[in-house]
C-alpha cells in the first residue's frame, strides 16, 4: 500500500509540474549572455494588437495630414448593425475633415452638429497597432472591407494636448499601411480621400 501511495504521490508531483504555472505564455530567452528583458514570446504577438500610446512616426504623419473627403460608406460595425439609424452615410459623403500639425477641424461635416469641433495644436497618438486583419478584428469586432490579411491598422486618437481628453466627437480614424483612411463615426464605417496634402 505504502509502495502504492509513493508512486501515486511521484505522478501528482509530475502532473503538477507540468500543468501547473501562472498562466503567462512561456518565455524563451534569445541567448545565454542575454539580460531578462530581452525575451520573446512564444505566443504569436501577431495574434493580438498591441495597445500602447506613440506619437505619429514620420511616414504616418506625412501621410495622416492633409484635407481628407469623406469619399464612401463602406458599412456598419459589427456589433450595432443598424442602417436606419443616424448618421447615415448619405450625409456624410462628400463632407471634409482638416487633420494638420498643428490644427484638426471637422467642422466640414455639415449635416451634423454635434460631430463639429476644432481644435488647435491637437494631440495625435496611435493608441493600437493591429499586425493583421485577424488581431484587428479581435480587438475591434470591425470588419472593414478590402482588408488583406496582412495589413497593419493603428488606431489613431486626437486630443487636446493640455486636457489630454480626446475630441468631444464620436469619430475614430484607422490607417492601413499608411495608404488608406477609414474613419468610423457612432458604428458607421467610413473611407475618406486625401484632397489636400497641406502638411501644417
Amino acid at each position: 500500500m505504502k509502495k502504492v501511495l509513493g508512486v501515486l504521490m511521484v505522478l501528482s508531483f509530475i502532473l503538477l509540474l507540468g500543468c501547473g504555472g501562472s498562466g503567462k505564455p512561456a518565455t524563451d530567452t534569445q541567448g545565454s549572455g542575454e539580460s531578462p528583458s530581452k525575451q520573446v514570446t512564444t505566443q504569436q504577438n501577431s495574434e493580438y494588437c498591441t495597445v500602447e500610446r506613440t506619437s505619429l512616426d514620420s511616414e504616418t504623419e506625412n501621410y495622416f495630414y492633409g484635407t481628407w473627403e469623406v469619399e464612401k460608406l463602406l458599412g456598419f460595425a459589427n456589433s450595432y448593425n443598424d442602417a436606419s439609424e443616424y448618421p447615415t452615410g448619405q450625409k456624410f459623403i462628400g463632407d471634409e475633415l482638416i487633420i494638420k500639425k498643428d490644427l484638426f477641424s471637422s467642422k466640414g461635416i455639415k449635416n451634423y452638429s454635434q460631430y463639429q469641433t476644432e481644435l488647435r495644436n491637437p494631440l495625435y497618438e496611435v493608441t493600437a497597432t493591429c499586425n493583421n486583419k485577424d488581431s484587428f478584428y479581435r480587438s475591434y469586432k470591425i470588419d472593414i472591407p478590402d482588408l488583406n490579411k496582412n495589413d497593419v491598422v493603428k488606431a489613431i486618437d486626437v486630443s487636446n494636448p493640455s486636457t489630454k481628453m480626446s475630441i468631444p466627437v464620436s469619430l475614430s480614424f484607422f490607417v492601413v499601411n499608411n495608404e488608406r483612411l477609414i474613419l468610423i463615426s457612432e458604428a458607421t464605417i467610413f473611407e475618406l480621400k486625401k484632397i489636400s496634402d497641406t502638411m501644417n
